[in-house]
């Protein structure tokens, strides 16, 4: 690990609360009526998989590292299905494509550094993972469906994460 792992690890999970909201609201606009109009109804994550995270300052640190490591690799792995699909549905759009892809970059350097840190201070080297359903053969509407109720769970938990980092 590097000697500013932790200090980036701060960083990045605030990089990533900061641009949350307006990634959300950009998705929102690019996915068009229903979605712009209907978006407390059809992206409610009620019913949809996310990883449970439960912890706060005075949950122990390991702990707190590994629902961290949980929450940005389902992260990861949902935000390349979003771009997936976005590519295919929205191949214009390329002021959400470039945010999509600017908030994968932000979240694989967090991992990367989760990693090292349980590594290093836990010696835990693997965590189990559990991921969200794939969109993969899933109509556009249920596709874009999926990607709103995924970024409307990860703006309401990602302030959480952020706080505890």
């Amino acid at each position: 690990c590097r000697s500013n792992v932790q200090e980036q690890t701060r960083r990045q999970g605030a990089l990533l609360n900061a641009t949350a909201q307006d990634l959300f609201s950009l998705y929102l606009k690019c996915q068009g009526e229903p979605f712009s109009s209907e978006s407390d109804k059809l992206c409610n994550p009620t019913g949809i998989f996310f990883p449970a995270f439960r912890v706060n300052r005075t949950s122990e640190r390991k702990e707190v590292m590994v629902a961290m490591y949980k929450l940005f690799t389902f992260l990861n792995a949902s935000l390349g299905n979003i771009t997936r699909d976005q590519e295919e549905l929205n191949p214009t759009a390329k002021e959400l494509l470039d945010r999509l892809h600017n908030t994968t970059k932000t979240t694989r350097g967090l991992i990367s550094n989760l990693t090292c840190l349980l590594c290093k201070n836990y010696n835990i080297f693997q965590v189990d993972v559990r991921y969200g359903e794939s969109s993969k053969g899933k109509s556009a509407f249920k596709k874009k469906q999926q990607g709103c109720q995924v970024l409307r769970k990860y703006v309401q938990v990602i302030g959480q994460a952020a706080r505890v980092l």
